[in-house]
């Protein structure tokens, strides 16, 4: 009997905590209402937005060029020996007629002085035929001797005299080589190093070359242009230099004071490349450029309407091409996808896919998604489209 009180007093216990876990969730369940809450809205993205004005901006054409020297003058040996010393320092500026190398003079002097005796000999000999020839002469009017005799007397008076114009030319060309021991400089411009070093021995073949002078003041600017550019360029007008004006940014972005003109254009197609070279000049009495530096040549070639001016970081580069994020109905992102051109400054041109007055977002592009709450406010220090030259006509 008592065995069954301690078997039912377990089992009341599982039914009473049965119970217990029913009410609670059927309390849980009422307390939870009907539906479910719903989740919160995302806030809005602060941004910076710009309006889409259109523009007029001159039409242009960028292309890689190099710089060189108007002349670039090898400076040579025009007579072998040892190179006594270098006069001028190397890289500095030097003038026309400027002494740069000194030859060892001694052999040429030797050699003038030996022509100059030549020459006195060949004179001394020439009075000596001539006063012989004088002397026959008035023998053969008392034909006291034969024509032979005469003819022989007036030959060997000729031929001394030519040897006298020999010798006189030899004087010349040992006064040519002395001096071309003194190198000097034969333009005005920018020195190059030394080839040869003091003691060594030049000559007028391969070991000839002394140094390099460029002439830097103007500077020559060679740069190619797609055939297909060029000639849609002359189509439109048919001058020489289709175009209007030619400037250079130089390898630290920063434009050039001075303008160019072109001085060559190259007669064939690069089949390679498909391009044709040009090369323009620039004034360099500042001597900023230097010569065999790579510059960007900027060609203005008419005027653009009609195009955008947006920041670049504004611009960005998805799977289908370049495209920017405007503010539309209800202050929601969407994205327009958009044509670029070149650079103007720090904006990129874009050609198509803005309309005028839509509103470009700026800045916090990370957060931006289509679709997403715009909250926008105007940039405060737009940049305004540069104004194009008055004497450009439309492209």
């Amino acid at each position: 009997m008592q065995s069954l009180r301690e078997s039912s007093i377990p089992n009341a216990f599982v039914r009473a905590s049965l119970f217990g876990v029913a009410l609670l969730t059927l309390l849980n369940g009422c307390s939870g209402g009907g539906s479910a809450q719903a989740p919160a809205a995302m806030p809005a993205v602060p941004v910076t937005v710009q309006e889409a004005v259109p523009a007029r901006i001159p039409a242009t054409i960028e292309a890689v060029g190099q710089t060189e020297g108007a002349r670039e003058i090898e400076v040579r040996a025009r007579v072998g020996g040892i190179l006594q010393k270098r006069v001028y320092e190397e890289g500095a500026a030097v003038r026309a007629g400027q002494v740069l190398f000194q030859i060892d003079r001694a052999p040429f002097e030797i050699a003038l002085a030996q022509a100059r005796a030549a020459l006195a000999e060949q004179r001394a000999k020439l009075q000596q035929a001539e006063r012989e020839a004088v002397r026959l002469k008035d023998l053969i009017e008392q034909r006291a001797i034969s024509q032979r005799e005469y003819d022989d007397a007036t030959s060997n008076s000729a031929l001394a005299r030519a040897a006298l114009q020999g010798a006189k030319a030899k004087i010349r060309e040992a006064e040519l080589n002395l001096s071309y021991t003194t190198v000097t400089a034969p333009v005005s411009g920018l020195s190059g190093r030394a080839a040869r070093s003091e003691g060594a021995l030049v000559d007028t073949t391969a070991n000839s070359l002394l140094t390099t002078i460029v002439q830097a003041n103007p500077m020559w600017v060679r740069f190619s242009v797609a055939d297909a550019d060029l000639a849609k360029l002359r189509t439109v007008g048919a001058s020489q230099d289709p175009f209007k004006e030619i400037s250079l940014i130089l390898p630290d972005g920063k434009p050039y004071a001075g303008k160019g003109k072109l001085n060559f254009t190259a007669n064939q197609v690069d089949t390679q490349l498909s391009t044709v070279q040009l090369r323009a000049t620039f004034e360099n009495t500042d001597a900023k450029l230097l010569p065999g530096q790579f510059v960007r040549v900027r060609l203005v070639t008419g005027e653009r309407d009609g195009v955008f001016l947006v920041p670049q970081s504004a611009v960005q580069q998805g799977d289908r091409g370049a495209f920017v994020y405007v503010v539309g109905k209800e202050s929601k992102a969407e994205m327009r996808p958009v044509q670029t051109g070149e650079w103007q400054g720090s904006n990129w041109v874009i050609l198509s896919g803005l309309q005028a007055g839509e509103r470009v977002i700026l800045d916090n592009l990370l957060k931006v998604r289509p679709g997403a709450t715009i909250k926008s406010e105007p940039a405060g220090n737009t940049p305004a489209p540069p104004a194009p030259p008055a004497s450009v006509p439309k492209a």
